[in-house]
């Protein structure tokens, strides 16, 4: 009777512990939050990859032309006529369009008066050098005409005195008279000579002035010539910026001319990741409907607006459509990591810095939350330092939302 009543406390204690166990389940299940349910078809979920990852820097911008150019006005004038649209093929001598202005007409024909009137200052101021020339060399002649006569008598005289035929005192006043000369004559030599220089002196400053009104009237004649607006360059015109009878100020765009057939592409790199762009990289520029391959040529020194400008080579075959203006996408290829853990680049992931990924187990249908160390980033990888290992799938998409979770269970 003693062992029947033990087994039934037994039985009794066992089944109250059962009670007890099952209720306590009940009572944690409810206080433990329950892990969020997510439809694998709305994540973004990439596999860990070993092997080479290219560095890559991603920037939008527009194809230009490598030569182009924009036509100014040389004077303020007014649009008379536009004689060819955009879209048109172009030579050098081309006239887009003509100009008007009357003042630039009155200042050619001032400038040409103004050109004649000097040069028959020129030609007066000529003529009348070389009649006072001619005059200081005459009586240079002169001079010496008198010298030399005068040394013939001295001669003769000398010869008289000796024998006694002339008094001494009229051979004296002889040798007075001839050094009279030729001290005469060694004047005028230096007058001419003097003369000689002065006359190119004052034919130079009459000639300069002439140059002076050539010069003003050959930008006359630009500025006229002006008003004929040509192309300048084998192209396409691209752009005109002015209406008919619009009037224009000096130094104001009015078409802009390039050459279609060569074109470069400029692409505005965010400036956090222009200091890993250097000269020489290779690009691959997406047209939207093909690819070109290109290097990068120049960097702009400046940032503007949050961007530093980069301009591309292009090289190879251009696809159809291509066109001046046209947007495009450019990816630089900044470097080659060989041999090293990567996934998809995650949202909101920065280089260089420990982020938390869920890890997914397709066995279990869980995915729960890793600490990861990630370096290098390119557009759309980045490298695992550790952390995860290859095989390993992650979350990629934003996982803001749970923040509080370490496990979401993926259905």
């Amino acid at each position: 009777m003693l062992k029947i009543r033990k087994q039934r406390r037994t039985r009794l204690i066992g089944a109250a512990v059962a009670v007890t166990v099952a209720v306590l389940a009940v009572v944690v299940s409810r206080l433990a939050p329950a892990l969020p349910q997510v439809e694998r078809a709305s994540l973004w979920i990439d596999t860990v990859q070993s092997g080479d990852m290219l560095r890559e820097v991603n920037a939008t911008g527009t194809l230009v032309p490598r030569e182009s150019r924009w036509l100014a006005a040389a004077t303020s004038a007014q649009i008379e006529r536009i004689l060819v649209w955009p879209g048109t093929q172009v030579e050098p001598d081309t006239v887009l369009m003509q100009l008007s202005n009357p003042e630039v007409e009155d200042s050619l024909r001032n400038a040409q008066a103004q050109v004649a009137a000097a040069e028959a200052d020129v030609a007066a101021k000529q003529a009348e050098l070389t009649s006072q020339l001619l005059d200081t060399r005459s009586a240079l002649s002169k001079a010496s005409s008198d010298y030399a006569s005068a040394k013939v008598k001295a001669d003769a005289d000398t010869k008289a005195v000796q024998a006694k035929v002339i008094p001494r005192v009229q051979y004296e006043q002889g040798q007075i008279a001839l050094t009279q000369l030729q001290a005469l004559e060694q004047i005028e030599k230096q007058r001419v000579d003097a003369f000689a220089a002065t006359m190119k002196a004052q034919m130079d400053a009459v000639r300069a002035k002439l140059q002076q009104q050539r010069s003003n009237l050959q930008l006359r004649q630009r500025q006229a010539e002006a008003l004929n607006v040509k192309a300048g360059i084998h192209g396409v015109l691209q752009e005109v910026a002015v209406q008919e009878g619009a009037q224009v100020a000096s130094g104001a765009n009015l078409a802009r001319v390039a050459r279609p057939e060569v074109l470069i592409a400029r692409l505005q790199v965010p400036e956090v990741q222009a200091k890993d762009v250097a000269i020489g990289m290779q690009v691959g520029v997406d047209t939207h409907n093909g690819l070109i391959d290109g290097k990068v040529e120049r960097i702009d020194p400046a940032v503007r607006n949050g961007s530093v400008q980069v301009d591309v080579a292009l090289s190879g075959s251009m696809p159809a459509g291509v066109r001046p203006d046209l947007s495009v996408d450019g990816r630089i290829r900044i470097a080659r990591l060989d041999k090293v853990l990567s996934v998809g680049r995650p949202a909101l992931a920065r280089p260089e810095s420990d982020i938390g990924l869920f890890r997914f187990d397709p066995s279990s249908g869980t995915a729960t939350r890793v600490p990861v160390r990630v370096g290098a980033a390119s557009v759309d990888r980045i490298q695992i330092m550790h952390g995860l290992k290859p095989g390993d799938q992650v979350i990629l998409s934003d996982s803001s939302q749970w923040d509080k979770y370490n496990a979401i269970r993926v259905r």
